[in-house]
Order: structure tokens, then sequence, then C-alpha cells
């Protein structure tokens, strides 16, 4: 769901796009999604584009869980990351984007 709502509006991926961006395979996919879509969190629309495509696409409902659970997610992190100092969480920071650029992140 987290990566349906960082994709930005209209808070869609193909089912493609979503086997590349998790690296799982296609029965993985259809295991995450089907749970989500009989809760009401997302919905699977035929591609305008191209009939033969699946598009899975985040509910207002989906994206309302997934906005307070990304709240939950950065005030755990945040306590974790309590006990360093503004200079050792930049630093941190430097040195994780270091190795996200090592494995190929070129978004940085």
């Amino acid at each position: 769901m987290a990566l349906l709502r960082r994709s930005g509006e209209p808070y869609e991926l193909s089912a493609g796009a979503l086997l590349k961006e998790t690296m799982v395979t296609s029965g993985a996919i259809t295991n995450r999604i089907d749970p989500m879509e009989a809760k009401g969190l997302v919905e699977r629309v035929r591609d305008p584009a191209d009939r033969r495509s699946v598009i899975v696409r985040l509910t207002r409902r989906g994206a309302e869980v997934c906005d307070e659970v990304i709240e939950l997610h950065l005030a755990n992190e945040a306590r974790r990351l309590a006990a360093l100092g503004a200079g050792d969480r930049e630093e941190l920071a430097a040195l994780l984007r270091r190795v996200l650029a090592d494995l190929g992140d070129t978004s940085l």
C-alpha cells in the first residue's frame, strides 16, 4: 500500500510495476493484493490503454489507512533514533544514501 501511496495521484500502478518494485513473484503479489481488495483498501481495474493489463489502485479508505500507519511508523522510527544527536542522524543519512547509491538507486 505504501508503494501505491508513494506513486502519487491517482495512487495506482500496473501489476507489472508492482512486480518490478517489490521484487516478488506474481503469485506473491496476488496473495498480498487479494486480502487488501477484500477489505476495500485497493481495487483492480483494467488498464484503459491495454485491456489485457490490470492496474492496482489504492482506494480512499486504503489511502487513509496507509497515512495512519505511516504516521505510526514515523513516530516509531523517531523513538528508535532519539539516542542519536542531529549530527549523528545526518551522518547516518549520508551513509545510507551511499549504500542506496551503491545498490543502484538513482533517485537520490
